[in-house]
């Protein structure tokens, strides 16, 4: 029981340590995603060129501290879902589920267990990534794309989505978060695992360099990104819309509803709005975070903890 606790609170440190340097990515790639929502390209005002230009004008027209927008759920979030992703994976690894009877890793295996241990930690984390959604939409009118919220911090936010709309309303949007997540999840980790075990073979790095991980991680950014940006426009999407006095999305039914208006009003290219950002910051993260994690499972077994 205390090595499974273990794994959860090495995974949960690792994601929080990647995420204080990422959040202000965060920031642009959700106003980007929200900008010109539901619309056709050239009929709305576009306030962000590109992701430089988002980080410019956010910190012109919002003030710099506005980049560290939705720290605090982002925190939490990260601790939650990745404590449970991160650590469920590796229950799932010590168990010798992600291999074959012959003991090698497998790509199918890892895709699945990724996918399984993503879906748990995003429906647990759902609350804290609605409200850093929301908080990180948040904008002068100027600036401000999406529907906007008004919320004065954390705590409030969920305590006051919880007294209007009630647990269910805390879990709203969580359909497109457990795709998102199971979708990343499962491309990360196979190919984090999988490529990892396989640079490890070449002996081109010293055994138990960092640099062996750093690259695998490398590798797996590119891949989650290409795969995961559509379903993140989508998630950002449920997240952040408005609701009417009885809880119900303003502009989306659900996950399928909102990819196919997405499609339909915005086209293919609409899915990947915001993916400069994405990569900027999910390529660090996934780095950041997969490097931390494997280092302090390295650090944690050579000391005996």
């Amino acid at each position: 029981m205390l090595s499974q606790l273990k794994e959860f609170g090495l995974g949960a440190t690792a994601a929080c340590g990647a995420c204080f340097f990422t959040n202000p990515l965060e920031v642009v790639k959700t106003r980007m995603q929200l900008q010109g929502e539901l619309k056709a390209r050239g009929t709305y005002a576009v306030h962000y060129k590109n992701a430089f230009h988002a980080f410019y004008t956010i910190g012109r027209f919002d003030g710099l501290r506005s980049l560290q927008s939705g720290l605090a759920p982002a925190l939490v979030y990260q601790a939650v879902m990745n404590g449970c992703r991160l650590g469920s994976y590796q229950v799932f690894t010590n168990l010798k589920l992600t291999a074959n009877s012959e003991g090698r890793i497998e790509f199918w295996r890892c895709l699945l267990a990724g996918a399984v241990s993503g879906a748990i930690g995003a429906f647990l984390g759902s609350p804290a990534y609605m409200v850093k959604t929301q908080l990180q939409a948040q904008a002068t009118d100027t600036i401000a794309v999406g529907f906007q919220h008004k919320h004065s911090g954390f705590v409030q936010a969920l305590s006051g989505i919880y007294r209007e709309f009630g647990v269910k309303g805390l879990w709203r949007g969580v359909s497109g978060a457990v795709a998102r997540v199971m979708i990343g999840s499962a491309v990360q980790l196979s190919t984090f695992s999988t490529t990892r075990e396989r640079i490890a073979k070449t002996n081109f790095f010293p055994e138990k360099s960092w640099l062996i991980p750093a690259s695998a991680s490398m590798i797996s950014s590119v891949a989650v990104v290409t795969c995961m940006t559509p379903f993140d426009v989508v998630s950002t999407r449920l997240y952040n819309q408005g609701t009417n006095a009885s809880g119900k999305g303003l502009f989306y039914n659900g996950f399928v509803d909102c990819f196919v208006k997405i499609f339909k009003r915005e086209g293919v290219m609409g899915f990947y709005k915001g993916v400069g950002p994405h990569y900027f910051r999910i390529g660090p993260h996934t780095i950041l975070s997969l490097l931390f994690w494997d280092q302090l499972r390295m650090l944690s077994a050579s000391h005996g903890f």
